[in-house]
């Protein structure tokens, strides 16, 4: 991903599922922050979703930011769409803020999993 280095990031946090409330991928998870009324949130939505559908065990969690304003502040996220990638442990890899291309999310999995 493209990723726009953001003040404060949190890569090498880890998020759990009681965090997210859903399961981490058996291999990777790419975790995404969205807003109501956000465009780009839906067409995150719709890359990372194929992504994962493409990528054997890499699943897509989608919370809402205001619903989850702790997680929020410890991860720093200040804009929506954010994604992070986290790996099998739940450890965040890479992040990027904005709407991501789909070359972009396959190249940072890369990272996740080893």
């Amino acid at each position: 991903m493209r990723a726009r280095r953001e003040e404060g990031e949190q890569v090498g946090e880890t998020v759990g599922p009681d965090d997210l409330g859903a399961e981490l991928g058996e291999k990777a998870t790419l975790l995404q922050f969205s807003s109501a009324f956000c465009a780009p949130c839906r067409a995150t939505r719709r890359v990372l979703g194929e992504v994962s559908q493409m990528v054997e065990g890499v699943a897509h969690v989608e919370l809402d930011a205001e619903a989850h304003l702790d997680l929020v502040r410890r991860l720093n996220v200040v804009r929506t769409p954010t994604v992070l990638v986290l790996d099998a442990a739940g450890r965040v890899v890479r992040r990027a803020a904005g709407a991501p291309r789909k070359p972009d999310v396959i190249a940072a999995l890369g990272e996740a999993i080893t």
